[in-house]
């Protein structure tokens, strides 16, 4: 890794989100009442691949007992799942549902919209590396917080 990579994620991420941001209310009030404590929450679940609450906690910088309610509160919405990790039923699985899905991308930062028309700019296999690229940034985030 070169200082030239840094600069060059320093540079291009702001114009990405610059492109696309818009500022949504996130109230408990809005349509799929969802604070901005909770729309991370849901940011940080994915459908297929199953979180510990403890280590969602430990993500967020949290406590486990801070993140429970919220927990209980977006699984009352039908926002997320939450499963008995393999054969230990006290050990606990966070995933996304579909509704879930839907409340993350309506309530999201980025405009579906303009991610759509941003994306339209590229060929079917630049998006495909362009969200690979992404996908292969947040799991390193990940990995780095679970590190601190």
């Amino acid at each position: 890794m070169t200082d030239e990579h840094v600069f060059e994620v320093q540079r291009l991420y702001p114009q990405i989100y610059l492109a696309c941001h818009v500022d949504h209310v996130r109230a408990a009030s809005t349509e799929w009442q969802l604070s901005s404590h909770d729309a991370s929450v849901l940011a940080h679940l994915d459908r297929e691949t199953g979180s510990s609450p403890r280590a969602l906690a430990g993500h967020l910088g949290v406590k486990p007992s801070t993140l429970s309610a919220t927990i209980a509160r977006l699984a009352d919405l039908g926002y997320l799942v939450s499963t008995a990790a393999g054969s230990d039923r006290r050990r606990r699985e966070l995933r996304l549902t579909a509704r879930g899905a839907e409340a993350m991308a309506s309530t999201s930062v980025l405009d579906a919209g303009r991610v759509r028309e941003l994306l339209g700019h590229l060929t079917a296999s630049e998006r495909r590396d362009a969200v690979r690229g992404l996908a292969l940034l947040a799991r390193a985030a990940r990995e780095m917080k679970e590190k601190k």
